[in-house]
Parts: structure tokens; C-alpha cells; sequence
């Protein structure tokens, strides 16, 4: 069938029209992560004038490689799958773009020519071709994950295998994600003395996307590395600590309510998970036309305003844990600026939040108006 996305016109196996999850070619759902991604490397072009090509390593149907080609960059698609292949030059010709196609093992291939950008969007963990990636790549490094159990920690075995951390399944659970995927690839890239800084991040339906601008010193990895840290968290009262450094001293009761019934997660990512003036450059440049426009925006918009802290809560189950109703989040946020607290909205959903509060001074600064 044909399907038309950010202008291009492309072809697709019919087949996806159901279990679009495990779609090999073409997955519709990810039409937001496609259209931030065309967005970002406008952005990042501005930023970084010299940056010229990009390669596509799992080009399936080639969706990103036209967008990207179709936008100006110097453009190779690569897949190991001979239909994709066939399939990406198909795209291409329909669109009247010009890239290169090579079907090889993306790691093959990056083990012979370096690029501005790599932009690595595998099925699952995209651990397999970090490596790769970080050793090639010149300026920025772009990242899809969808193995979203594994990260959160609801997989804990696979996650472990897959990032060497120890991912937990926390009320943050998103977070826990996209934290646990920052310091896999930041640790990956140090191996190469290379150090990451994360320009955009989010965490979004199935999936986490993450675009990491290179810097190629040792210095950089070094302080890169030093982001990196545990959590520690309750989970009877909910209560979290952050810890920085890479050796764990984990909590043996809870500090707010005494309970023992605490998790400890890491190495993960502490600091920041997206550069604000980045995105916001990155939200100017979606225009109207694309499909996902205002959702981009929107999360763009939350994204630039949301604190930098390591986790977030959710108010309907901070509420719940209390037997106390919910309020409006306006309101509730309200309540915890007027007692001196920072607090923003997260982009993970409509009732999480973030707040350099502890749990317990978030139900003293909320209370009046929860009961």
C-alpha cells in the first residue's frame, strides 16, 4: 500500500495494516519520532554547519533516508534485509531522491566509513551497534530503543543483559528508561573517548529516542561518566534519592517512612536529558505540514520547561498511596511553587511532574488543597 508522510509518498507492505508493533518495514506509530527527527537534524544543522551526511542504518523502507534526503543531506540507507533494500531504492526513485543503498551489516559498514550523523533505529535494543556508532560517528549520534520493558525494569534480567545496569520498575517507570538508555550510551561512548551530550530526549507510547551530540576528548567522556550515578527509592512511600558516582551505597531504610522495602538502580544517567535552547530551536522548525505538528510541538514546549531532576512523579499515585483525591495539576503545582519549591510539568503524561520537593514536603505543601 502507500502511505504519505512529511511530503514523501512511499510504499509499504500491506501486511503492517495489523500487529503494526512487529512491522519489519514500516510502522506508522512512529510517525512523531520520524517528524521530530527531520526537525532535529534542521536544527542541528544550524548548530553545526559542516555536518553533511547521514546514515540511515536500519532503512527498512527507507522512510528516514528520503525524509532526510528529501531535506538536503548527503544520505546512505542501510539494511541487511535484500526486500528492504530493494524496497528503500523503490522510496527513493518514487520521490526522485538520490542516496546510497548498501544491504550490509550497519556495524560492517561503520567499521569502513565514518559519518556526521549515524541515526540507529533497530527493533529492540540498539546496544548491538552503539559501539559502532560511537566510533564513527563525527557529530551526533541519534537513538531509538523500543525495548521498553527491558529498560524500565519490568524485564530485569534482559535489561541487565542489554544496558549492564540494574534497571528497576519504580512508579517513574518511564524515566527509569530513558535514564537507564542514557548511560549505556554514554558509557559506550566513553570506550572511544567520546563524551555525549543529550540534546533532545523523550520517552514516548513504546519507545525511547534520544539524539547525542559527540564531543571527540577524553575530557568530555570523562565528565560525561561523572553524570552517571544511582537511585535509591521506596517503594511504600515513594520516596527517592539520587547518588552520583559509580560504586552504590544503597539505603537500608527509608529515611522518610523507615520502611525496608527499597530499590537501587543504576549506573543511570543523573544529569540533564535535553538541551532547552535546542529544543527550542527544534520546535520552531516543525512545520504545519507535518502529520504529528501540534503533538511535537506540545512536546517540545513541555520538554524545554521541564526540570532537570533525575525522577518524576505521578500525582494520581502519590494521591492514591495518601487516600486522597486528585486536584487539577495546575493547581497542585501551584500549591508547591507557593511553598517554595520548583516544580513543571513531565512530558511522560497529563498527571506526572517534577519537583525538588521530597515526597514528604510534597504532601505538606499540597495538602490543603488535596483534602
Amino acid at each position: 500500500m502507500r502511505v504519505t508522510e512529511g511530503g514523501i509518498e512511499l510504499e509499504v507492505p500491506a501486511e503492517q495494516t495489523e500487529g503494526v508493533e512487529a512491522s519489519v518495514f514500516y510502522n506508522p506509530r512512529q510517525e512523531l519520532n520520524r517528524d521530530l527527527t527531520v526537525a532535529t537534524l534542521r536544527a542541528f544543522r544550524e548548530r553545526e554547519p559542516r555536518a553533511e551526511t547521514y546514515l540511515d542504518a536500519m532503512t527498512a523502507s527507507g522512510v528516514r533516508g528520503v525524509r532526510a534526503a528529501a531535506d538536503g543531506w548527503d544520505v546512505t540507507c542501510c539494511d541487511v534485509d535484500e526486500a528492504a533494500v530493494e524496497l528503500a531504492r523503490e522510496n527513493l526513485e518514487r520521490n526522485d531522491r538520490e542516496a546510497t543503498v548498501e544491504r550490509r551489516n550497519v556495524n560492517a559498514l561503520l567499521h569502513e566509513r565514518a559519518f556526521d550523523v549515524v541515526d540507529l533505529d533497530p527493533y529492540g535494543t540498539p546496544m548491538p551497534f552503539a559501539d559502532a556508532a560511537f566510533a564513527r560517528a563525527r557529530d551526533l549520534v541519534c537513538v531509538t530503543a523500543t525495548d521498553t520493558a527491558p529498560l524500565c525494569g519490568a524485564h530485569f534480567r534482559s535489561g541487565i543483559r542489554s544496558y549492564s545496569a540494574v534497571p528497576r520498575n519504580t512508579d517513574y517507570h518511564p524515566e527509569m528508561g530513558v535514564r537507564i538508555l542514557l548511560s549505556a550510551l554514554a558509557r559506550s561512548a566513553a570506550r572511544f573517548d567520546v563524551g555525549v551530550t543529550p540534546l533532545l530526549t523523550h520517552a514516548t507510547s513504546h519507545y525511547v529516542r534520544t539524539y547525542l551530540e559527540l564531543d571527540r576528548r577524553p575530557t568530555a567522556a570523562d565528565a560525561a561518566v561523572d553524570e552517571l550515578g544511582h537511585l535509591y527509592g521506596c517503594e511504600d512511600c515513594f520516596y527517592r534519592e539520587a547518588d552520583p558516582g559509580l560504586v552504590a551505597d544503597p539505603l537500608e531504610t527509608c529515611p522518610h517512612c523507615g520502611g525496608e522495602r527499597l530499590l537501587t538502580a543504576g549506573p543511570v544517567w543523573l544529569g540533564p536529558i535535553r538541551d532547552r535552547e535546542f529544543v527550542g530551536a527544534v520546535r520552531e522548525r516543525v512545520p504545519d505540514e507535518f502529520g504529528t505538528a501540534e503533538k511535537a510541538r506540545d512536546l517540545c514546549e513541555t520538554l524545554a520547561t521541564e526540570l532537570d531532576e533525575p525522577t518524576h512523579y505521578d500525582q494520581h499515585k502519590l494521591c492514591k498511596n495518601w487516600g486522597l483525591p486528585a486536584n487539577a495539576m495546575d493547581d497542585f503545582l501551584a500549591d508547591l511553587r507557593a511553598a517554595g519549591f520548583a516544580a513543571s510539568r513531565a512530558h511522560y503524561g497529563g498527571t506526572t511532574f517534577k519537583t525538588d520537593a521530597s515526597v514528604g514536603e510534597i504532601r505538606a505543601a499540597t495538602a490543603d488543597g488535596l483534602e
